[in-house]
């Protein structure tokens, strides 16, 4: 039996790279698997040698201590792999098959999975609709930041890659289809992004520089970034967008009405979450001052996508309301606006197979928009502090050294 080493979470701001078990065909209980997951059999699902598995700006809020996610907790939910071993039930995925896991763990069969909902599938989580691979609260299945994985139910997830060599080319973008790619678009599609359209988006990290990648994609005219963190906007200037930096600039209607002319956009986008902090030099945390101000800045009518997450249980939040999810939020103002909100996880399979296409046609060009770095397994938790300090850079991760340097 081959080894399988892993990223895991420690304890707030540690994480290490650990021999873990390697995956079977069943769901065996460990840190954060629910009770009644365990023993859980998965026939219908693969084994997979893990080609790419990046560092998401989510695990980073479980390894900050923001969550109540366990020790022991193998981390990751971008992962793309070869399969090397299919369960009885699968049908049409075969070994050698590069494929694309999507971050959301669906079963195809529940009511939400037939309504393409694949982001709240009601039967793989006991505790609430909806889970992923790696994350506290959702299920207990087990991480991808690591050399071998299982991935269940797929024939109905996995996205397979038509030319294996062609992809290997691209891995580096194709990468971004299991996750951040998707929640980008999806930000951008909530929002109504549209050709001409004026475009917020709030946070230039991964998440906030494929939305908006995205938001060009769709045809937008203007597409303004926000951050506290200059790197991460050269990063989003790079590629074409207007910046403002919240840091200098605490009025962000004042900095939109500078580029545009008014101080309104037609849609804005939520890529920071619930660890949003306030503007201005002597900013602080404040979790509710993304949601207020892409509400003040967006005009009457328009549309507010919302992926930046947000959870129910906080316990370094700043207040005990913060702590269960319940933030200050001017709901009055976005009713009085007449503001359409889209939040929750992203349904990645309604995007990644046409976000494939946009990528090995050339027209998406996501790794250089976010900045992906290669790097090792035994590097993780260097670049898990890096990316903590606030780099510019997707961290992917390349276990079994296969990428082309």
């Amino acid at each position: 039996m081959a080894g399988n080493r892993a990223v895991v979470y420690v304890g707030p701001g540690e994480v290490e790279v650990r021999d873990i078990s390697y995956p079977e065909l069943i769901l065996r209980d460990g840190p954060g698997v629910n009770p009644l997951n365990v023993g859980r059999k998965c026939e219908h699902g693969v084994i997979l040698k893990v080609i790419t598995t990046n560092i998401c700006g989510s695990d980073q809020h479980m390894v900050r201590g923001r969550t109540t996610a366990p020790s022991g907790l193998v981390l990751g939910h971008e992962i793309t792999g070869e399969v090397i071993e299919v369960g009885r039930d699968v049908e049409f995925i075969k070994k050698g098959d590069l494929v694309s896991v999507p971050f959301n763990i669906a079963c195809g069969r529940c009511r939400n999975c037939k309504e393409r909902n694949t982001n709240v599938c009601s039967n793989v989580n006991p505790d609430r609709p909806g889970s992923a691979y790696g994350y506290v609260d959702m299920g207990g299945w087990v991480g991808g930041q690591s050399e071998y994985v299982m991935v269940p139910y797929a024939d109905f997830q996995l996205l397979k890659f038509p030319d294996k060599d062609r992809a290997m080319e691209k891995i580096l973008d194709l990468t971004m289809l299991s996750d951040i790619f998707p929640t980008g678009y999806h930000g951008a599609v909530s929002a109504g992004v549209k050709p001409g359209s004026t475009v917020y988006v709030a946070g230039a990290g991964p998440v906030g520089l494929a939305a908006a990648h995205s938001a060009q994609l769709l045809g937008a005219a203007v597409v303004i970034v926000g951050d506290l963190n200059s790197e991460r906007l050269a990063q989003a200037k790079s590629f074409g967008c207007e910046t403002v930096n919240l840091r200098e600039h605490a009025n962000l209607a004042e900095q939109i009405d500078q580029i545009l002319g008014e101080p309104e956009v037609d849609c804005a986008i939520d890529c920071v979450g619930f660890e949003a902090h306030g503007h201005g030099h002597a900013h602080g945390e404040a979790p509710a001052t993304v949601l207020n101000s892409i509400m003040e800045v967006t005009r009457a009518g328009g549309r507010l996508g919302i992926p930046g997450l947000y959870v129910t249980g906080d316990p370094g939040a700043v207040d005990e309301d913060a702590k269960i999810g319940t933030l200050k939020i001017r709901f009055g103002l976005g009713w009085a606006k007449s503001h359409t909100f889209v939040t929750g996880q992203t349904p990645v399979m309604q995007y990644h197979r046409e976000l494939m296409t946009s990528i090995l046609s050339g027209k998406a060009q996501i790794a250089k928009a976010v900045n992906a770095t290669l790097i090792s397994l035994d590097q993780a938790p260097a670049a898990y502090s890096e990316f903590d300090k606030g780099a510019s850079k997707k961290f992917v991760i390349d276990p079994h050294l296969s990428v082309k340097r």
